[in-house]
């Protein structure tokens, strides 16, 4: 039960006023609270409020009171680090990303299982689309599709003569490629700084071939894989502050550690924030 709990960001824009999202309370109202109750008394007395009705104590995720007893107690250092803000906006498009990469990652298995089968069986398919083929010509010539010339035909006779060990090579291959997908796909969703790592440098090898492909021919899912992958790599090394980036993974726990409830209301304990703010002398003269 919730006793208070905070209100939608409303940012006027000059036009029609937007709410901002608040993850914290949509995550808080999806996987429930986290309390915790420090051993300093000080901040003991920021996060817990007595009620009627009993105890309550703030939420470290979404700064809300909610009855009962706090899930942990300890010194305010050994609390759980939780995300919160720009830290869970910044997780949903992690796993944006992780979707994303398992479901490329089940297309190119399913394409290596069907490479690997049609090795076994490449002569037979090859008889029955040779004896087949002259049957569709004279339908395509009405619609003026020359198959005898068409690249797509081309490409079917191309990998129909080809050997067997061959084709089990690339299907090999393709399913290395799905495995790797896989293997970002749970570390990006995990939250995982390896994945983070895994994720940018697999992606990064596959950027010069898919700018050879741009190069060959344009299509709207060429550019748009090309985009995302690109996107990914950016939003990792930036955000993230992989490989000494920005003040590196120190610098990355330090902001998230800074983010957190605890350590926002520890800060305004500490005496250097409570200096008194000097004003201007007599023979100053305030700013307008």
């Amino acid at each position: 039960m919730v006793l208070l709990t905070g209100m939608p960001d409303i940012r006027d824009t000059g036009g029609p006023k937007v709410a901002l999202v608040d993850w914290s309370l949509l995550t808080c109202a999806r996987k429930g609270h986290i309390t915790y109750a420090p051993d300093e008394p000080q901040l003991q007395a920021k996060l817990h409020a007595s009620t009627p009705v009993g105890e309550a104590w703030r939420c470290l995720r979404c700064g809300s009171y909610t009855l009962g007893e706090p899930h942990g107690r300890g010194p305010a250092a050994n609390a759980p680090l939780v995300m919160r803000g720009k830290q869970l906006r910044d997780g949903l498009i992690m796993r944006f990303f992780a979707i994303e990469r398992i479901f490329r990652g089940i297309i190119v298995g399913a394409a290596a299982i069907a490479v690997w089968k049609f090795s076994h069986s490449q002569h037979s398919v090859e008889k029955i689309f040779d004896d087949n083929l002259p049957l569709f010509k004279p339908i395509a010539g009405k619609f003026g599709w020359d198959l005898a010339n068409s690249k797509l035909v081309t490409m079917v006779h191309q990998s129909l003569t080809m050997k067997s060990s061959t084709l089990r090579l690339v299907a090999i291959a393709l399913a290395v490629y799905a495995l790797i997908e896989v293997i970002e796909a749970v570390g990006l969703w995990m939250l995982k700084r390896w994945g983070e790592y895994f994720a940018v440098l697999a992606t990064s090898f596959g950027l010069p071939i898919e700018i050879y492909d741009l190069i060959d021919k344009v299509t709207v899912l060429r550019v748009g894989t090309f985009a995302v992958n690109i996107g990914l790599v950016v939003y990792l090394l930036m955000s993230k502050r992989l490989f000494g980036i920005r003040g590196g993974k120190k610098a990355h726990e330090a902001h998230m550690r800074s983010a957190s409830l605890l350590e926002v209301e520890e800060a305004t304990e500490r005496p250097d924030l409570h200096h008194a703010v000097p004003h201007p002398s007599a023979d100053e003269t305030p700013a307008p």
